[in-house]
């Protein structure tokens, strides 16, 4: 009893770090900064004026790696920087290079969000192992086993998928891939929103601009060194390596862990504001979020049922949907259905024939209000 009322004290506390946003349902997108969040940049675009600007802000960002390792459930060394989850996966797909004998392959799904098929793809032809695609609406250990074949090495999966909300099974994946398979999860639409199996994911990707929600110019890179020897330094730069600025020679020694894949150095102030994200989300704890948005998405798809929506993977039970769902009025042109919802005061994606909502943890109950009006002015004739 004392540790739920301990954790709706820490949820409130939570919400009251941002502004009241009663329409926005589009964290899938992007979301909105915390208070915690604009403060951090703002000081560290001050520190960044200073004559000690650097060492400063880079002592800063070795804070923010050993919150980040403690989120992710790593040691410090596997996690560090790169400025966007594409840049994450772009060095996955580099550090997935050509085996001693054969290239290998890496299953992808077709329906998979752009940033996790096109690094597979560009690398393919550059050393990467082939990309085998996964024709299927969502990933699960029975889809994966049924193309799974010895010159797989590794699979890559969103940890939530961009459209239907569909939340992956990473401990059954990567227990079916098992040590010498790779799991690589982009994490970006979960992480900081509803909990995650980390501890399975070999190389994690997540910016913070989403459900973390700190802004571009920052994301995540974990590395973990059970697949060490699976990986080299593909996109491997000078900040990569061992001591870059002394007067011998180079090639210098790959640093050892996530940071042998980093270009140059991050974006000081982006890293100091995605450090402010993650110790808000720790200090609130994902489970209480998740709750939260949980019931707040609920009374949004119990409207949308009442109005006749169709809604894909409406069965999906709680355990395998994060905070994404989409909709559409059978028999309404879907443009037409996201214009009414905008005028009912509704910010929303609309992808294809589908209209995503994706609200967070400080949803307001007006929300789902406005949702109601907007089907309902849909619907009309």
């Amino acid at each position: 009893m004392q540790r739920r009322v301990d954790m709706n004290v820490q949820l409130a506390r939570y919400l009251q770090r941002f502004d009241d946003l009663p329409g926005y349902l589009d964290f899938a997108r992007v979301g909105p900064l915390s208070h915690d969040v604009a403060m951090t940049l703002v000081e560290a675009t001050r520190l960044s004026t200073g004559e000690q600007a650097v060492d400063v802000l880079a002592a800063r960002a070795e804070e923010v790696r050993a919150s980040a390792a403690l989120f992710l459930r790593a040691a410090p060394h596997e996690v560090t920087f790169a400025t966007s989850t594409s840049h994450a996966l772009f060095a996955a797909a580099a550090a997935l290079g050509r085996g001693a004998t054969d290239e290998g392959v890496v299953l992808v799904r077709r329906g998979e969000f752009p940033s996790n098929v096109y690094p597979w793809l560009r690398f393919q032809d550059r050393g990467g192992p082939r990309v085998r695609w996964i024709d299927a609406p969502r990933v699960t250990p029975e889809v994966v086993a049924a193309h799974l074949t010895p010159d797989v090495r590794a699979l890559t999966v969103s940890a939530v998928d961009a459209l239907t909300g569909h939340r992956a099974p990473l401990g059954a994946l990567k227990e079916l891939l098992g040590p010498d398979r790779v799991l690589v999860v982009d994490a970006i639409q979960g992480l900081g929103a509803v909990p995650l199996e980390v501890e399975a994911a070999d190389v994690l990707a997540s910016g913070g601009q989403k459900w973390l929600r700190a802004g571009w110019g920052a994301a995540l890179l974990m590395v973990r060194d059970r697949v060490a020897r699976h990986l080299s330094p593909g996109l491997g730069g000078w900040s990569g390596v061992h001591d870059p600025l002394a007067s011998e020679s180079h090639p210098r020694e790959p640093l050892r862990g996530a940071a042998a894949h980093t270009l140059t150095n991050p974006d000081y102030p982006a890293v100091s504001a995605l450090g402010a994200a993650l110790d808000l989300v720790a200090a609130a704890g994902v489970e209480a979020i998740a709750a939260r948005l949980a019931d707040t998405l609920g009374g949004l798809l119990d409207t949308a049922r009442a109005a006749g929506a169709e809604i894909p993977h409406d069965a999906l039970p709680p355990g395998e949907r994060g905070g994404i769902a989409c909709l559409r009025l059978p028999g309404r042109d879907p443009e037409d259905v996201h214009a009414a919802l905008t005028r009912a005061g509704l910010t929303t994606t609309l992808r294809g024939h589908w209209i995503r909502l994706s609200p967070h943890a400080t949803t307001p109950s007006q929300a789902v209000d406005r949702l109601a009006e907007g089907l309902r002015t849909a619907r009309r004739p």
